[in-house]
């Protein structure tokens, strides 16, 4: 029977449920409900997670949140086998491996786990939140349609996801998982998901969200998730200064 690997990740369909303003125009006599603020605010907070995170069917630089899932996904199996991978819970964790261009990536092991990182300002933020994903190099399917199955029916397992920004949750988090495209990658011997490497084919599926260029300061990002069948919790907080 073929093992089926769970992996969280954070690790880039996610995130914010798009919310329009209440019309703030009213004629003249209309009574307003009695909770109008307590809906004004609500409005408030999803116009502002709209102003940080992409919606899931953004096209970011060039890529679909699913096409940028396939990149997460190359970019973490093709890292050196250290004790700080960013699939590891390390002291010596380095936001820095392995990451280029206007798009860095951001990921993270299972357990409750927090992180202090310094971003140069400019970078869109992918994240993983929890993900699955199955590759021929790991015996996970011999064919895209095996593969495929392998990835979705794991992601199934996946319950109670949630991300906040800045302490503003992302609405309707179900619409930000996605199903990367088959993609190739070049694992080093030994790599993250097993003792030997080498050229291997792929496909993910799970939960992952892009924010903008956020602005300089201080920001936490905060998620988490379940896998009850295998008795895996995520609880991740990144507490981040964008300089």
């Amino acid at each position: 029977m073929k093992t089926i690997k769970i992996i969280n990740q954070s690790s880039f369909i996610i995130i914010a449920f798009i919310m329009l303003l209440a019309s703030a125009c009213k004629k003249e006599n209309t009574i307003a409900p009695l909770n109008s603020s307590v809906t004004e605010n609500a409005d408030v907070r999803a116009l502002k997670m709209n102003s940080e995170v992409f919606s899931p069917n953004a096209n970011m630089f060039g890529s679909t949140y699913g096409e940028w899932s396939a990149n997460w996904w190359k970019w973490a199996m093709e890292l050196p086998v250290v004790p700080n991978h960013p699939f590891n819970d390390d002291p010596g964790f380095d936001v820095t491996m392995g990451q280029t261009g206007k798009v860095w990536f951001l990921a993270a092991p299972f357990g409750t786990v927090v992180r202090t990182c310094t971003i140069p300002h400019g970078k869109a933020l992918f994240i993983a939140l929890i993900n699955a994903e199955a590759s021929d190099l790991e015996g996970l399917g011999s064919t895209y349609a095996d593969r495929l199955i392998n990835a979705n029916s794991t992601a199934d397992l996946i319950t109670n996801v949630t991300c906040t920004v800045d302490g503003i949750s992302v609405s309707n988090i179900n619409s930000y998982r996605v199903v990367s495209p088959e993609f190739t990658f070049n694992a080093p011997t030994p790599w993250i998901f097993g003792s030997t490497g080498g050229f291997g084919t792929s496909v993910g599926d799970g939960y992952f969200i892009m924010t903008k260029v956020l602005k300089k300061g201080n920001h936490i990002i905060h998620y988490s998730g379940e896998v009850p069948l295998y008795s895996l919790t995520l609880d991740m907080t990144y507490n981040l200064t964008i300089l």
